[in-house]
């Protein structure tokens, strides 16, 4: 890159080399074979820094992904977002925070039940659980009524 712009800035400041009938054929040839490769250099730089800002999101994303699926809580705080205090409520009563939690067919931190989790999906890790469980929250119309454990109780 330091090459190609060195060429072009040498012509920006000796315009007359591209018009003298002498040295015309030559330095356009090179002005625009700088040119060109300055916006291949650019255009391959620009490729590796979206990309190098994509692994970085998707590693982010990992990062919060697996700490969220380590804590019930969290988890559910990120999923359920203004509804987390109502949804931490729920799931404690219904499970203890505990995602291997069983109670006949219900399941999980929020102990959906069987058709539930067919509907709404399930997972073994707390942030699956609390997807499902929110999809599921907001079928029944941002309403806790699916569930025996309310937040109010």
């Amino acid at each position: 890159m330091k090459k190609d712009t060195s060429v072009i800035r040498f012509f920006e400041n000796h315009r007359w080399l591209l018009t003298d009938e002498r040295f015309e054929k030559e330095a356009n040839l090179r002005l625009d074979t700088a040119q060109r490769s300055l916006a291949a250099t650019q255009a391959r730089a620009a490729e590796a820094r979206a990309e190098a800002e994509r692994r970085e999101r998707e590693a982010e994303r990992k990062r919060l992904e697996a700490e969220l699926a380590r804590s019930p809580a969290k988890a559910i705080c990120h999923v359920f977002g203004s509804y987390c205090k109502q949804a931490l409520q729920v799931a404690r009563c219904e499970s203890g925070y505990r995602t291997s939690a069983e109670n006949g067919q219900y399941r999980g931190l929020f102990q959906m039940g069987s058709s539930e989790r067919q509907l709404f999906g399930h997972g073994a890790s707390a942030l699956d659980q609390a997807r499902a469980a929110h999809r599921y929250f907001v079928r029944s119309g941002r309403d806790w009524s699916p569930w025996s454990c309310k937040p109010w109780s």
